[in-house]
């Protein structure tokens, strides 16, 4: 007769718990989505910060390197590499601030506007594409309710 203690084995994981938790649940959808953002992205070479970045400036033009810090939550010292990279790439430029004469503002470029019209709108299709289960309804309710977190 075997003596020894029988050891338990998983042959299916409970995530009960972790599913009743809006951090994991917010973890896991924006995990499914930012795999499709960084596979459509990879054509207009952007990572998901490059792009908040490229987006805000196209939408805010003359923006400077601290309201983009404050609004995307960055550092300063991280945003200065993305502001140089983007402006080799010719997608932004920097020309001096019409008021604070320290300070520079942020302006897309002709070829940055270009890219990003054509990024925003693959943007906008990837999550309809990454969120089939949801109705236009339910995905704007779903922004509504994240909104709600943290503004």
């Amino acid at each position: 007769m075997d003596t020894q203690p029988q050891i338990p084995f998983v042959d299916k994981v409970n995530t009960r718990y972790l599913e009743t938790l809006l951090g994991y649940n917010a973890r896991r959808a924006a995990l499914t989505i930012i795999e499709v953002f960084l596979q459509r992205m990879a054509v207009y070479e952007l990572r998901i910060v490059d792009f908040s970045v490229l987006s805000l400036v196209t939408h805010n033009p003359g923006i400077t390197s601290r309201q983009l810090c404050t609004t995307l939550g960055i550092l300063a010292p991280n945003l200065v590499g993305m502001v140089d990279a983007l402006e080799k790439r010719d997608l932004i430029a920097r020309k001096p601030h019409p008021l604070d004469g320290r300070a520079m503002g942020l302006h897309p470029t002709p070829a940055g506007l270009s890219m990003m019209r054509n990024a925003e709108k693959t943007a906008a299709q990837l999550e309809v594409d990454s969120t089939p289960r949801l109705s236009d309804a339910e995905r704007k309710t779903l922004l509504q309710l994240l909104k709600k977190v943290y503004k």
